[in-house]
């Protein structure tokens, strides 16, 4: 049973170490990711698990312990996925559950046992929804963490240089997700999300599919485009 979920963005630059001058620029952000792994603790579940991007069409699982790292962006920093050691399967956590875990051990998350999904990129929606309704289906009482970011085409200077459909998406993504408008975020088109370099459109699916007997109500927390990119955070309960 799905209690609460926050979506958060995923970008590394979320991690103060890793922006190092740039850091107070996403400040607010970051505020804001706090308040809404507040919302999961505050909902007592008994396991979370952190739902992120990966490249591809499929799916692929990271138990507790897994470890991650931010060397490959200069900086000496390690981390791992939950508290516990778990069975490390040989895999390290791909960048979007890095951010998570590094988000969780910065607001010392010891409510619940902690796993990891990542969801590809070009997963198909109804596959996504199929995946949100099993984890919803546990006996458990289950939480979300959602990474991903919206579109990465708002400015010039964007990775994904300017699109005039980048701001909409965007808008329309704020409002569903502040709303909990699972119809809508169900109904995200995945080829206008690619072409937008909008990771989190599989995440938020599969969050739409997790939440369609919850019952839960949004907030959204925080929605800019520092640097063009759409970064949202909202809290499910």
């Amino acid at each position: 049973m799905l209690v609460a979920a926050a979506v958060c963005p995923c970008p590394p630059l979320l991690v103060p170490e890793v922006a190092a001058g740039a850091a107070p620029e996403l400040d607010p952000a970051r505020a804001a990711c706090t308040d809404a792994l507040g919302v999961l603790a505050a909902a007592r579940p008994g396991r979370l698990v952190v739902v992120g991007p990966v490249d591809g069409s499929g799916c692929e699982t990271y138990p507790e312990g897994t470890p991650g790292s931010f060397r490959g962006f200069g900086v000496g920093l390690d981390v791992r996925l939950g508290r516990n050691a778990g069975a490390y399967t040989g895999r390290r956590l791909p960048y979007a559950l890095a951010v998570a875990a590094r988000l969780l051990e910065r607001t010392g998350w010891s409510d619940a046992p902690v796993e990891g999904l990542g969801v590809g990129d070009r997963l198909p929606p109804e596959e996504c929804a199929r995946i949100g309704r099993d984890i919803a289906a546990r006996s458990e009482r289950v939480a979300l963490l959602v990474m991903g970011d919206a579109s990465a085409c708002r400015t010039l200077k964007a990775p994904g240089y300017l699109d005039e459909r980048a701001a909409p998406f965007d808008a329309e993504v704020a409002r569903a997700l502040g709303a909990g408008d699972l119809a809508a975020l169900a109904e995200l088109d995945p080829d206008l999300a690619h072409e937008l370099k909008a990771s989190g459109r599989a995440p938020w699916q599969v969050l739409a599919g997790a939440a369609e007997d919850a019952g839960l109500g949004g907030s959204l927390l925080y929605e800019d485009a520092p640097y063009g990119v759409g970064y949202i955070v909202a809290g499910w309960s």
